[in-house]
């Protein structure tokens, strides 16, 4: 299998997980519990499972596995009952989701669809190719399929977050939770570091700006004057990588995770207009509204980024060598000159320390770092700043220039309640979330009609889906 073909799986079971067959037959969705009638009977053949209004047919699990076989994962430890429980969860959940009014919007839906089907098209390149990998005969039938899918795990997920989103730990549990793990069973943290860098970001001349902004009057001029066609321009002229081949083409919500000065100029426009050009932090755009479904809208935008010279580049590259050989010679300290000359303002008021995105700690774990920020400073020693490094940026964007250091080096080592707070504070807070995901699932379970089809029964489940 080629690897663009396993990231398609991976992408399809992160959307298809579990809910591939169930909205095949919208007439075998919905089971009246009291049905004993022969011909009823026959219609749960290949039923593996009833939760409230949804089924799991057994193809849902047998897909299941050869999902997670196609991306590569291991399955060795993976069983039938494992999946089938995991299925189960899923379609509580959801189901109770809508008991409890916790609703998820077509709008909101549509755009996560289209967000899936924008990154498979881009992967494969035609939507014929996404159809005939997927094995549907139309877009509209996928895109049946697909709503239905996100909305059950939309819903899900909501119910799931609905649970746990109000339980947090006190000090006095993070030290409790920590004192009864016996001595020999402590966790072992990885090896991790604490990394600084200052930011010298190239800026392009005004002549370079404007240069870009008259461009893109010109293209908004051609289109409504002339009906030249926004989206070949987009192909011609846009630079963002991630719509350029679509003619420029988004689907968004006020949901949607744009930056704030794209949303807001897109969500100013009525339909059919062209905005002015404006600037965001990627560049300078123009944005066609196509179409508007209530709160959706099918956008296209041209994105130029003004070029930024050599002299420009040189001048930053210059500033950081600068400030590199004064920190050496201790005219100043690194924090120092991160607070005075830094352009990161994220990390310039915090000595130029960087965040673990995923929980806002100082310290990121060799095994899990990005492989970017790994390569930068692997070969750092402690004290060593490096010399200027470029890093482009994936989105598209102007490259910016940085020096770096690594501030703290820290070994693997057994938990220190002390030096490891925020790590046992997590585990802490996830041992208090699934003891309260377990009291909820068995307090629903005990309320939902269930039914678990005979050769199933024997499942050594997690839950007591069986109700013994």
């Amino acid at each position: 299998m080629t690897k663009n073909n396993k990231t398609l799986f991976a992408l399809a079971f992160l959307a298809l997980f579990g809910f591939a067959n169930a909205q095949e037959n919208d007439e075998a969705l919905r089971v009246e519990p009291d049905t004993t009638t022969s011909v009823n009977k026959t219609k749960l053949d290949g039923i593996a499972a009833v939760i409230g209004d949804y089924v799991i047919l057994e193809s849902d699990i047998d897909k299941t596995l050869i999902d997670l076989q196609s991306q590569g994962a291991s399955t060795e430890d993976i069983t039938r009952c494992g999946l089938l429980g995991k299925l189960m969860e899923d379609r509580l959940y959801a189901h109770q989701a809508v008991q409890d009014s916790l609703l998820v919007s077509d709008e909101q839906v549509n755009a996560q669809s289209d967000r899936q089907i924008q990154q498979l098209v881009a992967q494969v390149g035609s939507m014929e190719k996404v159809l005939k990998f997927y094995k549907k005969p139309d877009v509209e039938s996928f895109r049946t399929e697909l709503f239905e899918i996100n909305k059950l795990r939309m819903l899900s997920e909501k119910m799931q977050s609905s649970i746990v989103e109000k339980i947090e730990v006190t000090p006095e549990e993070v030290r409790q939770f920590f004192n009864k793990i016996p001595e020999d069973e402590r966790p072992v943290f990885g090896a991790e570091l604490e990394i600084a860098q200052i930011v010298k970001q190239p800026v392009a001349p005004e002549e370079e700006k404007q240069k870009v902004i008259n461009q893109l009057k010109e293209i908004r001029q051609d289109v409504l004057d002339n009906g030249a066609s926004f989206n070949v321009k987009a192909i011609l002229y846009s630079q963002d990588p991630g719509s350029k081949s679509r003619g420029g083409l988004y689907t968004m919500t006020k949901e949607t995770q744009f930056v704030k000065e794209f949303k807001d100029v897109a969500f100013s426009l009525r339909e059919g207009e062209i905005s002015e050009p404006f600037e965001s932090t990627f560049g300078y755009h123009i944005i066609f509204v196509e179409k508007v479904r209530g709160q959706e809208r099918d956008i296209r935008h041209i994105l130029m980024i003004p070029e930024i010279p050599k002299a420009s580049v040189d001048k930053a590259v210059q500033e950081l060598d600068s400030i590199r050989k004064h920190i050496l010679d201790g005219k100043y300290t690194f924090a120092d000159a991160a607070l005075n000359f830094s352009d990161e303002k994220e990390t310039k008021f915090d000595g130029g320390l960087l965040r673990n995105p995923i929980n806002f700690d100082s310290r990121f774990e060799l095994t899990k770092m990005d492989p970017t920020l790994y390569n930068q400073v692997r070969n750092l020693k402690d004290e060593e700043i490096s010399r200027p490094v470029r890093e482009d940026d994936p989105r598209g964007g102007a490259p910016k220039f940085k020096i770096m250091k690594i501030s703290n080096r820290y070994d693997e080592h057994k938990a220190d309640f002390a030096k490891d707070y925020i790590k046992i504070q997590e585990l802490a807070l996830r041992e208090k979330q699934l003891k309260a995901i377990k009291k909820w699932m068995d307090e629903h379970i005990e309320d939902t009609y269930i039914h678990v089809n005979v050769d199933n029964k024997g499942c050594d489940f997690a839950n007591n889906w069986v109700k013994e």
